[in-house]
């Protein structure tokens, strides 16, 4: 086992500490070292080799960051206390192995009962009883503990999960600038002053320079810096700029209400019965008819009787249920074999027509296509892990959705089937099926099967039937997502394009979760990061007693919403993951609404804001914020 620093030298301890040399670790020391400003140890097999060693190298080797490793072969005890885990404050396990995750999270927390796991797992179901069972282990064993401190102490993510929301947010409005609360999506959106109030903008984030050629750039978030944004400025100096002046702006997309049939096909009750009746059972049933008639013609012509009692006869014959007409004279007896011979041949032909439709009616009824009408839909291909996912989170907004899959057998296909999506069975790449899904009316592509190439030539052959289509399409190779969509922005510059790898995707929901379940997420404006967290007003001496008005730092901080919901029912959790029927946060506050000690709010800050505000008060387990320097560019 072997240790390297980076950053601040050797004596420095990390804040919190990533296992793994994945995509997912790289990504996630990232986001938590430049975006949160956090200190990190990174314990992986090696730093010159492996999936991503030397990437990781490079932000180890990064003097503006404050990141380190220890390399090791096994993730034992002597591993983890070599990355400080009995002081850490939070433990990520991203390997793509369940089991070597467990034994490492059940090791850290026998070390340090008040750490913070945030794990990978595949396996939902295993990872919610891992949860229940490594915080139940630090009430029974450690009874000493805050249980405050407890609410957030396990988390188990799965890159499906996570990769949805964002998956979702570029379909519906193509910003990669998203963060969620309870259920909604807000977006941080550049608008001019005089147009902003068009949209009803929640607040105003940012002010941006009055100059086209300004440099954004190298300042840290808290200097004053003429050149780069003006973060959370006061509404009464707005009103003075020119109306042309820019700004970066807080929207919420609200939550739809539900439209009948939303999200499913509009058909008639009796369409499905259509299929049952093909055109060919109705040819076989024409068919047999026909024949039936003129043998029962033949027999009343014969026979002399009544055209009733002859057709009786016939058909008696007809399905082989008569007795033989021993006795009877020749003519009959011809005629009764040659009505059983026409029912030899017709009665097979028939039922495997029957069942060919009565297939067709239980597709038609279990998986309707795309109907006439459907536009401004949002075609979604691949029902797999993330697919699913991101159907359940487009069919919660009321957002028609078409699927495309060509295996029936996918993992998603019964979710679609009993919600009555439309859902075509098919490869992509084949000739006519983007158009089967109405391509040419849909808002948006999202390309998400497990084949990169697959996805790619949807995409492509989307561009070129709808050129300004918006498209998100996941590709497992980072690099390889950056170069794609690289590649058709300069090609289609009028085009809302996001071509993205789910460790990408993933790795702000793990960092939040790192952070604790205050953080909602945070937004880059420019070069500088508002982070968004929920704080809770008790005993908070910037909040508590003070007005909405009273409490607004300019440059630092803001409350932008309440949570309504009685102090009981709360949920802890008011990110993506954790969606309601209702909304629980209000959003348009009174300047003069006075916060109380039952209240919980919302806030937008910077990093060294929002360590300021909750030093103020007694919330537990969240790391400092510090200011590490400019966060990479977006």
């Amino acid at each position: 086992m072997n240790g390297s620093l980076g950053g601040h030298g050797a004596a420095t301890r990390p804040h919190m500490i990533v296992c793994g040399d994945n995509a997912l670790a790289q990504r996630l020391t990232k986001e938590l070292a430049t975006v949160y400003g956090q200190r990190l140890c990174v314990v992986l097999p090696s730093l010159r080799g492996g999936d991503h060693g030397p990437q990781i190298a490079a932000l180890v080797g990064a003097e503006s960051l404050s990141v380190r490793a220890v390399e090791t072969h096994v993730p034992d005890d002597g591993a983890l206390r070599a990355a400080g885990v009995e002081d850490a404050a939070a433990l990520a396990l991203t390997s793509g192995d369940d089991q070597l995750n467990i034994h490492i999270a059940l090791r850290a927390r026998r070390i340090n009962p008040r750490i913070r796991l945030v794990i990978r797992m595949f396996n939902r179901t295993l990872g919610r009883y891992l949860e229940d069972l490594l915080d139940r282990a630090v009430e029974v064993n450690h009874p000493d503990v805050d249980p405050a401190a407890l609410d957030a102490s396990t988390t188990v993510l799965s890159d499906a999960d996570t990769a949805a929301p964002s998956l979702v947010a570029a379909a519906i409005v193509g910003s990669d600038k998203i963060l969620s609360a309870d259920g909604l999506l807000l977006r941080a959106k550049e608008r001019t002053l005089g147009t902003m109030d068009q949209r009803r903008p929640l607040c105003t984030l940012a002010l941006l320079p009055d100059t086209s050629d300004a440099d954004e750039g190298e300042a840290d978030e808290e200097e004053e810096d003429d050149q780069g944004p003006v973060l959370l400025p006061p509404d009464a100096a707005l009103r003075e700029l020119p109306p042309s002046r820019g700004a970066v702006v807080l929207e919420a997309i609200t939550r739809p209400r539900p439209r009948p049939g939303a999200g499913r096909a509009r058909r008639l009750p009796f369409q499905p019965l259509k299929e049952l009746f093909s055109r060919r059972l109705r040819y076989s049933l024409a068919a047999m008819g026909a024949v039936v008639t003129s043998l029962a013609a033949v027999n009343w012509w014969m026979t002399g009787g009544s055209p009733v009692h002859a057709s009786y006869i016939v058909l008696l014959d007809f399905f082989a249920i008569n007795d033989p007409k021993l006795d009877e004279p020749y003519d009959q007896q011809v005629l009764q074999l040659l009505a059983g011979m026409a029912g030899l041949m017709m009665l097979p032909l028939l039922l495997a027509v029957v069942l060919e439709s009565y297939g067709a009616f239980r597709e038609a009824a279990a998986l309707p296509d795309p109907p006439r009408g459907l536009s401004g839909h949002v075609v979604l291909l691949g029902l797999g892990k993330v697919g699913t996912r991101v159907l359940d989170r487009l069919l919660e907004m009321g957002i028609p959705v078409v699927c495309v899959d060509r295996d029936p057998e996918a993992r998603g296909m019964a979710h679609a089937r009993a919600r009555r999506v439309p859902t075509l069975i098919a490869d992509v790449t084949d000739s006519g099926v983007l158009e089967a899904a109405k391509i040419k009316r849909s808002r948006a592509l999202l390309a998400l099967t497990s084949d990169d190439g697959t996805n790619l030539e949807a995409v492509l052959y989307a561009r070129q039937v709808k050129p300004e289509l918006r498209v998100a399409m996941r590709l497992f190779d980072d690099e390889f997502a950056n170069t794609v969509y690289r590649t058709l922005r300069d090609t289609y510059p009028h085009a809302q394009t996001r071509s993205r790898s789910v460790s990408a995707l993933a790795a702000p929901a793990f960092a939040g979760a790192m952070m604790g379940r205050q953080v909602l997420g945070a937004i880059q404006v420019g070069r500088r990061v508002l982070v968004f967290a929920v704080v809770n007003v008790r005993a908070n001496s910037l909040l508590e007693g003070r007005t909405v008005a009273e409490t607004f730092r300019e440059g630092t901080w803001r409350v932008l919403a309440l949570d309504v919901a009685r102090p009981g029912e709360r949920r802890t959790d008011l990110s993506w993951m954790a969606s309601a029927d209702a909304s629980e946060l209000e959003w348009e506050l009174h300047p003069g609404y006075v916060l109380r000690p039952r209240d919980r709010v919302v806030v937008a800050a910077t990093r060294r804001g929002l360590g300021t505000l909750l030093a103020a008060g007694p919330d537990h387990g969240l790391p400092p914020l510090n200011p590490p320097g400019p966060a990479p560019p977006s």
